[in-house]
């Protein structure tokens, strides 16, 4: 019984973890846990960490590429050709942005542009506009009124 007992503790310890590692977790741009592409637009000039882009891997032919600005975790920029998969930019000129300034200037002019979007800023293309699509959802008859 004891052995028993034991066995089944030891398989529920084993798949505790398991279970508990498959939490979803959504952050977005503007909130502390967020690293990623940001778009630096009409903020304030941001404070790099290397003056120079760094590129891993560039194009094999002459490609002029617009720099992008990401912010990433410690450990992310200095082993770069590691981690740039994971933000799909090993063969673009990249920008490393600071964290302080990320936390004291780029998040809270974001959070401040986009706290009237219920979506969280996500989708810029349809600010202020009206695209709700009614037809068909029970506001009178079918098709020139034939239905």
């Amino acid at each position: 019984m004891k052995r028993m007992l034991l066995a089944a503790t030891l398989a529920v310890s084993a798949i505790a973890p398991a279970l508990a590692a498959d939490v979803g977790v959504s952050v977005s741009i503007g909130q502390p846990g967020f690293y990623g592409r940001i778009d630096i637009g009409n903020y304030p000039q941001p404070q790099l960490i290397y003056p120079q882009p760094v590129v891993i891997a560039p194009a094999p032919y002459a490609v002029v590429q617009r720099p992008i600005y990401l912010r990433v975790p410690p450990g992310h920029a200095k082993n770069w050709g590691k981690h740039c998969a994971r933000y799909a930019a090993c063969g673009q000129p990249v920008y490393f942005v600071q964290d302080g300034w990320y936390q004291n200037v780029y998040a809270p002019h974001y959070r401040e542009e986009h706290r009237h979007d219920p979506r969280g800023g996500r989708d810029e293309r349809r600010r202020g506009r009206d695209d709700h699509d009614h037809r068909g959802k029970g506001h009178g008859p079918g098709k020139h009124g034939r239905d």
